[in-house]
């Protein structure tokens, strides 16, 4: 079985450059890479500055993906933002990750099984959205939150994890510091996806581990894309194998 994966920081749907607000463009450029699954982060709820738009049912119904889950994270004077999943499959089991370091903005990662089915075949994955902090040591201490949670523990070592987001990865260390010892793979090697016009920053990445195969990744570089938001969209193409 195949499956598509997306991770965007999508920018509360505001440009990187023009700095409008314009979800039109954000539903294009995920539209284009027809995603299965797509991890979006810095997605707004009823705040003014996107027209107190719920983002995640606005951006589900146009692309028609008809399962989404919401984590609000940061909370505003009016209104809030955070991560989400879009899914083409039923999501469930949803469960909150506390990322949050102490006099820093509140993170946490939001986690749910997806039941991917082909024809006669499904599998289960468990699917981690993440946006990880800005300073090196907050970032080592979320994943090793991430990687020692419960959500994960109670996980079958042969059950396909996903792990993937905009993990503000400066230096690229993270996979091989704390990933790879906890048995996972970089699926989307160092694409740069960061400022999206001119991307010089391989800051969304994806880690996979368990029973599932890489196929191929890439960064989407559309025109609309280099617009819409200050990170380009990460793709990762997955070979599910099925199970006997």
């Amino acid at each position: 079985m195949h499956f598509r994966l997306l991770t965007y920081n999508i920018h509360k749907g505001i440009g990187g450059v023009d700095r409008r607000y314009r979800l039109d463009r954000t539903i294009a450029t995920i539209r284009h890479v027809v995603p299965d699954v797509a991890f979006l982060q810095e997605v707004d709820e009823g705040v003014p500055r996107s027209r107190r738009h719920r983002q995640i049912d606005l951006l589900a119904d146009a692309l028609e993906m008809r399962y989404r889950v919401y984590q609000p994270n940061v909370s505003l004077k009016i209104g809030q933002y955070g991560n989400a999943i879009l899914s083409r499959f039923p999501l469930a089991d949803v469960r909150d990750i506390e990322l949050t370091i102490p006099m820093k903005k509140r993170r946490r990662a939001l986690a749910a099984h997806c039941r991917v089915r082909t024809g006669q075949h499904s599998r289960t994955l468990l699917l981690v959205n993440v946006h990880l902090g800005l300073a090196g040591f907050e970032r080592t201490i979320q994943v090793r939150r991430i990687l020692d949670s419960d959500v994960l523990q109670h996980v079958h070592r042969r059950t396909p994890v996903i792990i993937a987001g905009d993990c503000n990865d400066v230096w690229g260390t993270l996979g091989r510091r704390l990933f790879e010892p906890a048995g996972f793979r970089i699926a989307s090697g160092k694409k740069k996806t960061f400022p999206a016009m001119v991307p010089m920053r391989a800051l969304d990445r994806v880690f996979c581990r368990g029973d599932i195969k890489l196929r191929a990744s890439f960064a989407s570089r559309t025109a609309t894309a280099r617009q819409a938001s200050d990170h380009l969209p990460l793709v990762v193409d997955f070979t599910l194998p099925i199970e006997s």
